[in-house]
């Protein structure tokens, strides 16, 4: 069973709501969360700007490929992606934008491609301004649910706060086309695997697909409808609270519906150090993810 959260339950410090995130946290790595500023309205108005996007002509979508670029931003055609290496590369397309430096940030000069420029198509017209938006306000969202998180493993409310001032938030538009005729069992809308971050906040439009894996080693399907959010926890934070928070194998299979998911993967700034605490290591978050970046996208493959 996959716990539901108030956010503003959450962000009241209720201790029955704080109870419900421990253990989604700490046994299951996945829940639901409902009440937030972003509505049914904001979610549905988000994924139809992906949608207009991923209907356009495919030479209208290369003008942004990611696969012409050092890092991950723009458009990831179908099997740009292979997250699971016993598996084919996923099937699905994908647009990616993240955080963007201001213009005199020192951080420019370095070149990190975790902070490269987003890449924005020429058309639908409303399409940057719909995604930007959306991004800011996910940011927020993120923000109060990792200070939840915080709250749930006895550390102060603000113990992630100034890891966060220059997040590696990607926000994420997925196209599922319907299951492909020819998929066999290593053919997946993404395979098996965990998220390589910190917290993933994911709206979708309510078409099924999504399963997540029981530590028993079932597959439970989770949904979510516009307006709704399905939470998980990625390798990164498991890693900085020492295994408080656990991360989750997940994977989309796909069926005779076509799906849209919207995941924004919040990740702390380049240089934050995400060791366990007092282990005497030194782990840069920067690292972590360019590690793993690098063992997805195929363009970035050596």
């Amino acid at each position: 069973m996959i716990p539901r959260i108030d956010a503003c339950s959450l962000r009241a410090g209720d201790p029955l709501t704080l109870d419900a995130l421990r253990v989604a946290a700490q046994e299951i790595g996945f829940l639901v969360l409902t009440g937030t500023a972003l509505d049914a309205a904001r979610v549905t108005a988000v994924i139809a700007a992906y949608r207009d996007f991923f209907r356009r002509p495919e030479a209208e979508k290369r003008a942004v490929d990611m696969a012409r670029t050092g890092s991950n931003r723009g458009w990831g055609a179908a099997q740009s992606e292979q997250v699971d290496p016993g598996a084919n590369p996923d099937y699905k397309q994908v647009f990616d934008c993240g955080f963007e430096l201001a213009a005199g940030d020192p951080l420019r000069g370095l070149d990190l491609p975790v902070y490269a420029d987003n890449l924005w198509p020429a058309r639908p017209a409303r399409f940057r301004r719909i995604v930007q938006a959306y991004y800011s306000d996910a940011l927020v969202v993120a923000r109060d649910m990792l200070r939840g998180i915080a709250r749930a493993i006895d550390a102060p409310e603000d113990y992630f706060d100034d890891k966060f001032t220059r997040p590696m938030a990607l926000l994420r538009g997925n196209y599922y086309p319907e299951r492909p005729t020819w998929a066999g069992e290593k053919d997946f809308g993404i395979a098996p695997h965990t998220d390589y971050g910190c917290l993933t906040l994911l709206a979708t439009d309510g078409v099924p697909g999504l399963e997540v894996q029981t530590r028993d080693g079932r597959w439970l399907p989770v949904a979510a409808q516009p307006g709704s959010f399905i939470i998980n926890f990625g390798e990164m934070l498991e890693m900085w609270t020492e295994g408080q928070v656990v991360a989750t194998l997940h994977r989309v299979k796909g069926s005779e519906q076509e799906r849209i998911s919207v995941p924004m993967f919040f990740n702390p700034n380049h240089d934050a150090n995400v060791a366990p605490p007092g282990s005497g290591v030194v782990i840069r978050a920067g690292d972590h993810l360019a590690k793993r970046f690098n063992e997805t996208y195929l363009h970035l493959k050596g």
